[in-house]
């Protein structure tokens, strides 16, 4: 079965899934060697991982490109971010080939303008419901295998306040989308009500340090959500680790004093699959 087939089927079943953020492509192999079922590959880690905050800097061609290398690496659902969707309705028709030919399991659009900004800062600024509304549609209409899903999700909530969201976003399940995402509730009652007012799966976005509450997955669930992602975890847990060896490294000269808490040489490899790559290399080249 394709990881595409999988994660609708995923979609369609109870239970609540968790998809840890990854900001590269090894980050995306360590979620899938931990055993998770699918992995989320955040735009706003993927812009911090080259050095810039998200705020929409980089193109669609540089995203698609580490989808695609993604995808290749990993054997489980990947979920992707397509922002505003790099533009108007037309971009999205070309976003959504770009993103279909890399055999990406579902992405999200959002109904900020372009260039957009995280969901969780301040001064974002909203498309009108029927702007975002004909960009679904395009979306939908331009998709070619239906196990392809699409994500609505609406910012809404920040400046026009939950009820709103919630009439932006019954109009764009209404138009196609398959999954509901509504970012940056605020409040353990606002993330209860979302699931339960709407006709087709909800989606939370863990994000610590943001607006939303960090609840349990076992409360999600039982609030009726379908899918979390959980973009930043692994991001931050990356950038605490190496400013820790970084610091001892110039404070000693060396790292001895956290060797221990590093990964091994084969860890790496196990990593990266290396073994894998061996094997071909003995198949193919053994006889040169």
């Amino acid at each position: 079965m394709s990881p595409r087939k999988k994660f609708r089927q995923m979609m369609a079943a109870p239970g609540y899934v968790i998809a840890p953020g990854a900001y590269d492509t090894l980050t995306a192999r360590l979620v899938q060697n931990a055993g998770f079922a699918a992995v989320y590959l955040t735009g706003g880690g993927y812009s911090r991982a080259n050095g810039y905050p998200d705020i929409g800097l980089l193109t669609m061609t540089e995203v698609v490109q580490w989808i695609s290398r993604t995808v290749e690496a990993v054997d489980i659902p990947v979920i992707a971010d397509m922002d505003a969707g790099y533009g108007n309705a037309v971009n999205v028709v070309r976003s959504v080939r770009e993103y279909e030919k890399t055999g990406v399991a579902a992405f999200h659009l959002e109904d900020q303008v372009s260039p957009k900004k995280c969901g969780h800062y301040e001064g974002k600024v909203l498309v009108d419901k029927a702007e975002m509304t004909g960009k679904i549609r395009a979306a939908v209409d331009t998709r070619r295998d239906t196990d392809m899903l699409i994500i609505a999700r609406t910012d809404a909530r920040a400046g026009e306040g939950l009820a709103a969201a919630l009439d932006r976003m019954h109009a764009y399940l209404e138009a196609g989308a398959d999954l509901a995402f509504v970012e940056a509730p605020q409040s353990r009652e606002e993330l209860a009500a979302i699931p339960s007012a709407l006709s087709k799966p909800a989606v939370a976005n863990i994000f610590e340090g943001g607006k939303t509450p960090a609840l349990p997955a076992q409360e999600l669930e039982a609030m009726g959500y379908r899918l979390g992602i959980y973009p930043s975890q692994t991001h931050r847990a990356a950038i605490a680790a190496a400013t820790r060896v970084l610091s001892v490294l110039k404070r000693d000269g060396n790292t001895e004093a956290v060797e221990s808490e590093l990964a091994t040489f084969n860890d790496r490899e196990t990593a990266v699959n290396a073994a894998h790559w061996r094997a071909i290399e003995e198949k193919y080249l053994k006889n040169i």
